[in-house]
């Protein structure tokens, strides 16, 4: 792991190689992950998906788009999945497609919890949460965008089998041959839910206090750290985004500092924060520092949210970030890194293709000519 504070210049080094965990990225550029709505109905990543990543194999790090862990965790139709052995298959072929072109790529291990609705749950049942309190959300069905149900209560006997859930996934993750795995902890789905005492009103040890609304999280970073080394692991946090109806803990730089500090033991690769509100303002509400959470934590620190190229270099610049993450603009732009070390412009995405349908809007997106992008 490089030691970040002894960088003498970060002014120039956007694009410049970086110690990341057993590897050395090619820069410091990370496409964010983007449910994109491509796969089968079965989670089974498609051909055309390996096409879309192996256009954007330039960036230092793909995370590739939330990948379902069990079919209970999903939320959104058409969306891939990491629980079964052809789904492994599928996302082989788009391992193969980033390495061959000498890219890194992880998957996020993704279960939406009660941000889900019923036509997605095994047998149409409800989707879980710690709390049966209904998300002020929408779900991605086959019929469109619907809204959330009311969730029903996880018995406290299920969630050991959430945690196992997490644990079989980063060992399929492994066995799909990618390089390591990013846990989502954010943007108001399951784990973050067990978090923050707004979603979460349990008694038992899973609830109440700051240290037992942790407890879930924790537990799957350390099953996803065992199989695959926490120097392969990364985890997303939003500790100021209400997205999906989630309303902020009544402590975030309490908790989201207690959840940082126990990471430490873990070993972990990176942090990746999401600054601001999620697709949103970046304000940061009630004088939270979100720069403590970087001063905590051993590994890398991720930055993401609403990130141009300016902003990308100033973060360096004044060493707020060790690594920035692009969501938004690699939707449109495969060859991101490209336009920005040349300050080429950049493609436009459009809105109405983002989520299901198929190449358009997808992989035809054009790249520079080889001569321009240097």
């Amino acid at each position: 792991m490089a030691n970040r504070h002894n960088e003498s210049d970060v002014s120039t080094d956007l694009f410049n190689p970086v110690q990341f965990g057993p590897y050395r990225l090619t820069n410091r550029i990370v496409m964010a992950p983007l449910t994109r709505s491509r796969a089968g109905q079965s989670g089974v990543p498609s051909p055309m998906m390996a096409e879309y990543y192996g256009q954007r194999a330039s960036a230092g790090l793909i995370i590739a788009e939330g990948t379902n862990v069990s079919a209970q965790a999903r939320g959104y139709a058409l969306t891939p999945g990491l629980y079964n052995d052809e789904q492994v298959q599928g996302w082989r072929q788009i391992t193969t497609a980033v390495h061959a072109r000498g890219g890194r790529i992880f998957p996020q291990l993704w279960h939406v919890g009660r941000v889900s609705h019923p036509s997605l749950q095994p047998g149409r049942a409800l989707p879980i949460a710690p709390s049966a309190i209904r998300p002020n959300a929408t779900s991605f069905t086959n019929a469109g965008f619907e809204p959330c149900v009311t969730p029903r209560a996880l018995e406290t006997t299920e969630i050991p089998t959430i945690v196992e859930q997490y644990r079989q996934a980063a060992r399929n993750a492994l066995a799909a041959r990618f390089d390591g795995v990013e846990i989502h902890a954010a943007n108001g789905y399951l784990l973050e839910q067990f978090l923050r005492d707004s979603t979460n009103t349990r008694t038992d040890h899973y609830g109440g206090s700051r240290e037992n609304r942790a407890r879930l999280l924790l537990q799957v970073a350390e099953a996803v750290a065992d199989e695959c080394g926490g120097g392969k692991v990364g985890i997303r946090l939003s500790p100021v985004s209400q997205a999906n109806g989630s309303d902020l803990d009544s402590d975030s730089a309490g908790t989201y500092g207690y959840v940082v500090e126990r990471l430490n033991a873990l070993g972990l690769a990176y942090i990746h924060v999401i600054e601001g509100a999620t697709q949103g303002p970046r304000e940061v509400p009630g004088g939270f520092d979100l720069q403590s959470l970087r001063r905590s934590f051993k590994g890398l620190y991720m930055a993401n949210n609403g990130y141009d190229l300016a902003l990308a270099l100033e973060a360096r610049r004044r060493n707020l970030a060790d690594l920035i993450s692009f969501g938004r603009l690699y939707i449109a732009n495969p060859d991101l890194v490209a336009r920005l070390r040349t300050g080429a412009p950049l493609n436009v995405p459009d809105r109405r293709t983002f989520f299901g349908g198929g190449a358009t809007g997808y992989t035809d997106y054009p790249s520079l000519p080889l001569k321009a992008a240097g």
